[in-house]
């Protein structure tokens, strides 16, 4: 059936960046637009999102997108919104997550990160009749959109996107599509391939564009090729060698503005635990001043980590422990010996964890989280053990998306 063509008025956005009309069925879900505004939609029968075909009567708030692909990406959802007014719909996300488990706390404003600041894209590789695309998924589409910049990206991944393409669509051998994960590093971009097993004779001809396309590895599959030096991180001033798909956090400013904070809801205890440790990205600053036991569940982060904390100078004793603290979190006894506890868990977040933690007497705690619904969750758990929240700061570390990070700090 062919789709209903309706104006309608977006009363509000909802939690995934969309614009929601009340329809007399039901919520209205129409990407790209503003609380306020009036729009013409396409709305297809039976279905609950509609697609914009035309802004009546825009928004105040409503700015120009910064890229040309805007609206046809799939890969930005709020370029359209002026920037305080964005801002404070982050915060609102955040505070909204604290409310609906009770928690009344004052939500800070957002600290903010620039343009071209990503440091990490996954995108799809695919083949064409005209050759090679590389770029993200069109809008509510499986169909891939082409993108040779992206103002989102930092300079050294955005200003070679055209190239890569070209050189990684040999890769692709009898596959269709797969998907490409660009890492910017201290000696050069990381390039992952998934869904693609290249032959010989491409890998060697990606190799030799290897140098000029300031690639420093290519993993494809089970096999992983240092074309430029194996890929390192620089965290808190150690050198951490980057397992290939290993956690980063998606940018530098991003990540230097957490530091800050997690420093400074770690205080000065003497020693502190890392939990969901990754890399290190928390580790190394905390070490500068206490001796930190590191908990990580991924063998080969946990190794590099390691290895870095034996290589880097300066650092007061560093302990890597390997655990899965979703399976088996640190109990009241082993909390005992910690003046800090600082844990930056998965979306899903750390309840079993927290219900540890909430028991425990460790003075002061540093929660860090991409998810703020699963972080008002664990909380909640601590709050009702004792602790009390003394600060919450949003980081906008995913620019232009509907998610956030978020750091807190807790004491008894």
């Amino acid at each position: 059936m062919a789709a209903e063509i309706l104006e309608v008025e977006i009363a509000r956005l909802g939690a995934g960046g969309d614009g929601v009309a009340d329809g007399p069925g039901g919520p209205i879900y129409v990407p790209f637009t503003l609380s306020g505004e009036r729009v013409v939609i396409a709305l297809k029968p039976g279905e609950n999102r509609g697609d914009l075909l035309e802004v009546v009567e825009p928004s105040r708030d409503r700015v120009a997108p910064v890229c040309r692909y805007f609206g046809a990406c799939g890969g930005c959802a709020l370029q359209h919104m002026e920037k305080d007014a964005y801002l404070a719909w982050k915060r609102d996300q955040v505070a909204a997550a604290f409310k609906a488990r009770g928690l009344t706390v004052a939500i800070e404003p957002v600290l903010t990160v620039p343009l071209a600041s990503r440091r990490r894209a996954t995108l799809s590789l695919g083949r064409e009749r005209q050759g090679p695309v590389l770029g993200y998924r069109r809008a509510r589409s499986h169909d891939l959109i082409d993108v040779d910049a992206c103002p989102v990206l930092v300079p050294v991944i955005s200003a070679r996107l055209a190239r890569l393409k070209q050189a990684l669509g040999s890769l692709l051998g009898v596959r269709r599509e797969a998907r490409v994960t660009l890492t910017e590093t201290e000696t050069g971009l990381d390039v992952l391939l998934e869904g693609a097993r290249p032959s010989p004779v491409a890998i060697g001809a990606f190799a030799a564009e290897a140098a000029a396309l300031s690639v420093a590895r290519l993993t494809a599959g089970a096999d992983s090729i240092a074309l430029g030096g194996a890929p390192e991180l620089d965290l808190s001033g150690a050198r951490v060698k980057l397992p290939p798909g290993a956690f980063i956090q998606a940018s530098r400013e991003a990540e230097t503005e957490m530091v800050a904070l997690v420093l400074e809801g770690a205080g000065k205890a003497k020693r502190i635990a890392d939990l969901f440790a990754g890399l290190g990205t928390f580790t190394f600053a905390l070490a500068r001043s206490s001796a930190v036991d590191a908990y990580e569940a991924d063998g080969a982060a946990l190794a590099q980590l390691a290895e870095a904390a034996r290589r880097t100078p300066k650092l007061k004793p560093v302990r890597p422990f390997a655990r899965d603290l979703f399976r088996a979190p640190l109990g009241v006894a082993e909390l005992q010996a910690y003046g800090a506890v600082v844990f930056d868990p998965p979306r899903a977040g750390a309840s079993a964890q927290a219900t540890q933690l909430a028991k425990s007497p460790v003075p002061s705690l540093v929660a860090v989280s991409c998810n703020p619904g699963t972080l008002a969750r664990d909380l909640r758990i601590l709050v009702d053990g004792g602790y009390r929240i003394t600060r919450v700061v949003p980081v906008d570390q995913f620019l232009f998306s509907p998610h956030i990070e978020v750091v807190a700090h807790l004491s008894r």
